[in-house]
């Protein structure tokens, strides 16, 4: 394998990526769920009650995705849909009692998550990292916006 002052730095990133996907893929497994259910999960804890369009929105995907999500999440109990009390055309979802455990197991999981990915860096090498991540995150987002893939975003 190459030195680390040689290994590309492209390629560091599609590893760190791939490790990170691999760690949480499982995790949330454990847990029964998909990907994209996690950020769901968080933003109705943040809000609840929103309405399957305000989370389809968020996440900035088609709503028959949210849709197909949430169904799946009513059926493991994470959460229960209820027409809204003034204009019964729109749903809200609310977090269960299971789907706010849920939440909270995942929340602990990023974070001990966190604690070993940054195990060994200073406070000034995250400041600086963290700057750096969302220069990377900046760029590819311009790059995004010149070839018409804004929408994801």
């Amino acid at each position: 394998m190459n030195s680390n002052s040689e290994e590309k730095l492209n390629d560091v990133f599609l590893q760190l990526m791939r490790i990170y996907f691999i760690r949480t893929h499982f995790y949330f497994d454990k847990l029964g769920l998909y990907q994209g259910q996690p950020q769901i999960l968080f933003s109705l804890r943040m809000k609840n009650g929103q309405s399957q369009k305000e989370l389809a929105d968020k996440r900035k995907v088609k709503a028959s995705t949210t849709t197909v999500m949430i169904k799946r999440m009513e059926k493991t109990g994470l959460v229960e849909r209820k027409q809204d009390e003034k204009d019964q055309r729109i749903s809200r979802i609310f977090l269960t009692d299971k789907g706010l455990e849920v939440c909270k197991k995942v929340e602990e999981f990023n974070k001990e998550l966190e604690r070993e990915i940054f195990l060994g860096f200073s406070e000034e090498e995250k400041i600086v990292l963290r700057r750096l991540l969302m220069q990377v995150r900046d760029n590819l987002k311009a790059g995004c916006h010149k070839h018409e893939h804004e929408k994801y975003f």
